[in-house]
């Protein structure tokens, strides 16, 4: 890889700010379990305009400073932000510094791709703010090592199939001038990724897609969102909604209001429904504010 500038040419007082978009799983099949115990998937990324915001600012010397003021982000060693600032480090003899301040807005640990998202901000804020003229494969291959979902990040699609552990993506061209309204529904739980599919190697089998990624994209470029409710499909939602009883009765409350196309996302516990517009997205989300339930509720879109 391209070697960076010496320490004593590290950009001083310079700050990058870049966005970091969340991502919703459209289908997710969990195909089978593999020898270094993660999951072979076939899923179906889908960007979306809820964003974090990760500010990067450069120190001296080659110390990593993170900075986050939502309680449930790590600030060591172990936030995927470090880790990519510090592979980048490792990889490129690079001698600079940086402070990764994350300005949290997806919610964390909901089934959205948030830490995965930040850390492909990173490795592409990084690549400026250092120098480093790394070009995007061989950024892409720099995020596989970081997390499964970090590579769908740096290509900014709107929509990607992703194979193997998720982090082999496929681009979907068919779908370059595709826009999809969401009303976003994220309840106050915790969902371990690790319980999930632990839970779901117990019991798997426990349900099977009844279409794949090719035909929902077929369905989506054709037809358009509302042909595609008997496709959506999640292979760990039956796992999840299981254990936490609260994402059925998300997925209850907004069927109730009419959408019927519905899926959790990721391992959960947020929730999507497909919406025709903004503004019917927008009128869901007062009803449901109405509930008074412990919930975040987003008014969002494909981006």
């Amino acid at each position: 890889m391209n070697k960076s500038l010496p320490q004593e040419s590290c950009p001083k007082n310079k700050i990058i700010s870049i966005k970091a978009y969340a991502k919703v799983n459209l289908f997710l099949a969990v195909l089978n379990k593999r020898k270094d115990n993660f999951h072979n998937l076939n899923t179906l990324f889908g960007r979306i305009d809820l964003a974090d915001r990760i500010i990067l600012r450069s120190l001296p010397a080659n110390e990593i400073k993170v900075v986050c003021a939502h309680g449930s982000v790590p600030e060591d060693e172990s936030n995927l932000c470090f880790k990519a600032a510090k592979l980048l480090q490792q990889r490129c003899k690079c001698n600079c510094g940086v402070e990764i301040k994350i300005d949290k807005r997806i919610p964390v640990g909901a089934g959205l791709g948030g830490g995965s998202s930040d850390a492909a901000a990173t490795l592409i804020g990084l690549n400026k703010l250092w120098r480093l003229n790394l070009n995007q494969k061989k950024l892409a291959n720099l995020a596989k090592k970081i997390g499964s979902d970090v590579a769908f990040f740096m290509y900014g699609l709107s929509f990607a199939q992703g194979l193997s552990r998720g982090e082999k993506i496929r681009k979907l061209p068919q779908l370059v001038k595709l826009r999809l309204w969401f009303i976003l529904v994220v309840p106050e739980i915790h969902v371990s990724t690790p319980l999930i599919y632990r839970k779901f190697d117990e019991l798997l089998g426990l349900t099977k897609p009844v279409c794949n990624v090719k035909i929902l994209n077929s369905a989506l470029r054709k037809d358009g969102p509302f042909a595609v409710k008997s496709l959506l499909f999640n292979s760990l939602e039956a796992v999840t909604t299981r254990i936490y009883p609260e994402v059925k009765l998300v997925k209850k409350m907004l069927s109730d209001l009419g959408l019927e196309s519905i899926l959790m996302s990721g391992s959960g516990p947020a929730v999507f429904g497909l919406v025709s517009s903004r503004k019917e997205a927008v009128t869901l989300g007062e009803k449901l504010r109405g509930q008074k339930m412990p919930w975040q509720i987003f008014v969002t879109r494909t981006i």
